[in-house]
């Protein structure tokens, strides 16, 4: 008679990081760090595949080790509970339509997301209510949008307005941490608690006098104590609340911690910092460097993402920080840039392979004139299809040649092109 054997465990496929010497690399290995700063080398921040000889040699120019992804299988013991909790997959997210498609869909969702972030602050500041209902919808329909194209939702989280940074703000948190949550392969309940994290981490703002929230010049000693004490009038606030947006309330009360037990309230260290807190706080510090404050110009994506990374492992966690910079690019989507031609325009699309090239819907000629727009997808430069002259030579912040992110989407413009 035939017996079976029970099955007691399963092979998993993990990406493993191995350093190894540059004259080791192959075309087809995808070099995820370097021996020296990303920020020393031509490649800046992002992991790259390695797809010619020319790629090798450049990578020996400023490397003697680098360490590449590779594949390896590992057997998983059903009757080894802690081996099941350690050995999971991250969930992969696939692009289910492109930006421009999404793009088509997300106008309306935005505007609303807006709309309702603003009444949901404005009710908090009066009555100290958080409305649980109407924040759970707001981050669920940015969640789903997310999921079907990163790229959409993050164009318009560029879109600024001074008379109302701190509701802008909030829900831009929301959607750039759920993208990030994306990214780090966060299942779907995962990216709703992150992105409620996001919206209600500064709540507590909203108890602060206006005069002081909105004052221009350095703060007092006593009103720098009471500008600080936002994170513990937020965790309050959500705490009342209830369960519903209980998830935000460490958020709330911690983001400004830092990893070194510099922050505040409560000069919490590393160990004691959650997960959801050292990805709001990476996020939050983003999207505020690159706006326009009362007391402080914008800085452009890639003068933020620097000092995220100058910071890593004091302010912000280190491997959270390198993932961010991976996660945004050096061109996120609603990016100003010029081009070595002189040419200037607004990122609107990532590109996974060659980050350095995205699509860029051209808004200036070369003598920053304005032009028909059109839109070129900058990796037909890797098919010799466009020249170099099409390379990004700069980024810019919002406004700079006359360009602004906010005429281009209220002209609808964005969603016109396919």
């Amino acid at each position: 008679m035939a017996t079976t054997s029970k099955i007691n465990g399963h092979f998993v496929s993990e990406r493993n990081s191995k350093k190894i010497h540059v004259s080791e690399l192959q075309i087809g290995m995808w070099i995820s760090k370097l021996d020296r700063d990303w920020l020393d080398t031509p490649f800046l921040m992002q992991g790259f595949l390695v797809e010619t000889p020319d790629d090798i040699a450049t990578v020996a120019e400023f490397s003697q080790f680098v360490w590449v992804e590779a594949e390896e299988e590992q057997w998983v013991d059903y009757n080894n509970k802690e081996t099941l909790k350690k050995k999971f997959r991250a969930k992969t997210y696939i692009n289910q339509v492109n930006a421009q498609t999404e793009n088509r869909k997300v106008l309306g969702v935005y505007r609303e997301a807006r709309r309702i972030t603003k009444s949901l602050l404005d009710e908090a500041r009066f009555s100290s209510v958080i409305n649980a209902e109407t924040a759970k919808q707001t981050v669920d329909d940015c969640v789903h949008s997310v999921i079907r194209n990163s790229d959409a939702l993050m164009w318009l989280s560029k879109i600024r307005s001074k008379d109302e940074y701190t509701s802008e703000h909030c829900l831009n948190v929301c959607i750039l941490s759920i993208a990030f949550g994306r990214q780090l392969g966060y299942e779907e309940q995962a990216l709703k608690d992150l992105g409620m994290c996001g919206l209600l981490h500064d709540v507590g703002k909203m108890k602060i006098p206006l005069e002081i929230l909105n004052k221009p010049g350095k703060f007092t000693p006593n009103e720098a104590k009471i500008m600080k004490s936002h994170s513990i009038l937020g965790r309050n606030m959500l705490m009342a609340a209830g369960t519903k947006v209980a998830q935000a309330v460490d958020v709330a009360w911690s983001h400004h911690e830092q990893i070194n037990g510099k922050g505040y309230p409560r000069r919490l260290e590393d160990r004691n910092i959650s997960r959801y807190t050292r990805i709001v706080s990476i996020v939050d510090a983003f999207d505020a460097m690159t706006a326009d404050r009362c007391y402080s110009k914008a800085k452009t994506s890639t003068q933020a993402l620097k000092i995220i990374y100058r910071n890593r492992g004091t302010q912000f966690d280190s491997d959270l920080a390198e993932q961010f910079l991976r996660s945004v690019g050096l061109y996120p989507p609603g990016t100003l840039v010029e081009l070595n031609n002189g040419m200037a325009g607004l990122v609107i699309e990532t590109n996974q392979k060659y980050r350095h090239l995205p699509k860029v819907i051209i808004l200036r000629n070369q003598l920053k004139q304005r032009v028909k727009e059109k839109i070129l997808n900058l990796a037909l430069i890797e098919q010799g299809r466009l020249s170099n002259d099409f390379l990004i030579k700069d980024v810019h912040v919002d406004g700079t040649f006359g360009v602004s992110v906010r005429e281009y989407q209220e002209r609808g413009l964005l969603f016109r092109h396919k």
